[in-house]
């Protein structure tokens, strides 16, 4: 954990999608099942590593479950006034998650919180190498023409904490059950977004 002033003045805040701006009503247990994969098997890795005519359906199958629980998903308590706040001050907002553009949107239709990313501001999992690498946090600088210690990447999830590690900027846990340390990774850690304003 850093100074609390570490996030004081950045311009550039990239966020992930599902539990972090968004309540995720993902049942991935469920999904790994229709797809027919073992528990806690990461999806994305798992498709990729098979041959391209078996992984086909199943890419299909994965596209259909996530639109599906995109229109369930609901906005993050907090999320509202950060991005307000954000927007407000000039701040450059963008998403990186590993979903599809097409679900995106619909998450974020859902959550009426689409007003503040430009479709440019997103990068799916078929713009970058997805998270953990750090791909999609360097195309966004350099689309922005941006320094990394002007930038926070903001993530529940270990992926995204360590994508904004391996790209240099600065990173904010979003653990909303207070139980998960991922303290290597992590420079803020809070439970609810609405703090995060506490540190600008």
């Amino acid at each position: 954990m850093l100074e609390s002033n570490l996030l004081k003045n950045r311009g550039h805040w990239i966020f992930d999608l599902d539990g972090t701006l968004t309540v995720s009503a993902h049942d991935f247990e469920h999904m790994r099942r229709e797809l027919g994969l073992a528990p806690q098997t990461p999806i994305l890795e798992a498709l990729q590593a098979m041959p391209a005519t078996e992984a086909a359906p199943l890419w299909e199958s994965l596209n259909e479950l996530e639109f599906y629980y995109a229109g369930k998903a609901s906005m993050m308590r907090g999320a509202d006034e950060l991005l307000q706040a954000l927007h407000a001050s000039g701040c450059q907002l963008a998403i990186l998650t590993r979903n599809t553009m097409p679900v995106v949107k619909q998450t974020l239709q859902a959550c009426a919180i689409d007003h503040f990313f430009p479709v440019d501001h997103i990068l799916d999992r078929d713009s970058c190498i997805p998270k953990p690498s750090p791909d999609g946090i360097l195309q966004l600088l350099k689309f922005w023409q941006a320094d990394a210690d002007d930038t926070v990447m903001v993530g529940d999830y270990l992926y995204d904490l360590e994508a904004g590690k391996h790209a240099g900027v600065a990173t904010v846990h979003l653990d909303t059950r207070g139980d998960v340390d991922w303290s290597e990774f992590t420079d803020v850690h809070v439970e609810g977004l609405g703090e995060i304003l506490e540190y600008l």
